[in-house]
């Protein structure tokens, strides 16, 4: 029988809601079947955890007297940008520290986050209605007026295997890989992974709230690089496809589900957490809930190629990549995750704890994400 989401909430609101993680859901529709488990579960909760480079914070500082506009703006010596009024801003995660070594706008968010204490340097212009033109300062996040993530291209909904045929190391996005194939790594928590849960996006839509960094946020729009080209396989993409862009009070969250990273060779990175729950209106949604590991496969591409179209060299379930070695050409390769599917569980659990003890309830989106997208390459004109 079908639901709607309002019956799922009044459910929710009485403590009579059942919730299942993606995990756990899998053991019930293998005993109960499909049409049993959708009529006994009311919310499927999901989780990952791992590097998500398009992210940033919105802040505003508040006015000093005298005031000034803020043009060139430095945060723990971490450019923020300067292009807004007076005395807002936006740090990325990727922007470099000038004077901290290793240091970025991701490890500006974490910091904040925890509690700690940022320095703060600004010049302007000096005008006559903002007449101060330099302001050294600091704060917390407490001290900030507003303080929110704001993420254009989080959990991607599929991500490649990368290894190295090359003679040499590579020091990338994906880690250091290993020269001639002596390692491959991947990012995703498979099973967990909330696109890889609602492939198509029957549930998820602008407005949807989600768990973001240990606070509460929300699907904003589509992310960018948003691809529904991609070909699948049982139901869901081999590759990057869809995207999400996120948004959440930086004021709720907790340091242990957002991280600064120092990616060695490639620079600075924003490792968050992110929880959706799929309420399960029906069979479909119930079915595409219960995938595993064993039937989402990932693209193995060597990172010695260059070129932004690399080709694919074989297909590996996440079964087989959570196995530790997987097999090419009669060789075996070392495999390791840059994703924590340790995380992603605890995330998919303090959600579902959430939705049981009546503090978190559902949404309807407010309109449907695109039912198609596709990525164009940037053409270089000289």
């Amino acid at each position: 029988m079908a639901k709607t989401i309002e019956q799922i909430n009044e459910k929710i609101r009485s403590g009579k809601a059942v919730v299942y993680t993606a995990e756990e859901v899998i053991d019930l529709v293998r005993e109960k079947g499909v049409e049993k488990a959708a009529e006994e579960v009311d919310v499927v909760t999901t989780g990952t955890f791992g590097a998500m480079c398009s992210s940033g914070a919105f802040m505003n500082f508040g006015h000093s007297d005298p005031p000034i506009r803020m043009v060139n703006i430095r945060v723990n010596g971490v450019e923020a940008y300067g292009g807004l009024a007076a005395v807002d801003t936006y740090v990325g995660a990727t922007a470099e520290s000038q004077t901290i070594k290793g240091y970025g706008g991701a490890h500006v968010i974490a910091d904040l986050v925890a509690g700690k204490r940022i320095e703060l340097e600004a010049w302007g212009p000096g005008t006559d209605c903002y007449v101060r033109k330099s302001i050294k300062s600091s704060f917390t996040l407490d001290e900030l007026n507003e303080a929110y993530l704001f993420n254009p291209r989080n959990i991607y909904q599929n991500y490649g295997v990368a290894t190295n045929t090359s003679d040499r190391t590579l020091h990338t996005y994906m880690g250091k890989l290993l020269p001639r194939m002596k390692n491959a790594t991947y990012s995703s928590a498979g099973q967990l992974s909330p696109l890889l849960n609602d492939p198509h996006l029957e549930t998820i839509g602008a407005g949807t709230r989600i768990f973001l960094g240990g606070g509460i946020g929300y699907v904003a729009w589509n992310g960018t690089q948003f691809n529904t080209t991609k070909p699948e396989r049982n139901g869901v993409p081999v590759s990057g496809a869809r995207t999400l862009a996120l948004i959440g009070d930086m004021k709720q969250m907790d340091g242990k589900y957002v991280r600064g990273l120092d990616i060695y060779g490639y620079g600075t990175s924003l490792a968050i957490g992110v929880g959706v729950p799929i309420p399960v209106l029906n069979k479909d949604i119930m079915r595409n809930c219960a995938i595993t590991d064993d039937d989402i496969y990932a693209n193995m591409m060597d990172y010695s190629i260059t070129s932004s179209n690399r080709p694919v060299m074989k297909q590996y379930s996440y079964a087989e990549l959570k196995r530790g070695v997987i097999e090419y050409e009669g060789h075996g390769i070392r495999t390791s995750p840059l994703s924590s599917y340790r995380n992603a569980r605890a995330i998919a659990n303090e959600l579902k704890d959430w939705i049981e003890k009546k503090e978190f309830e559902l949404t309807v989106p407010s309109f449907k994400l695109p039912d198609t997208g596709v990525v164009k390459p940037l053409e270089i004109r000289e």
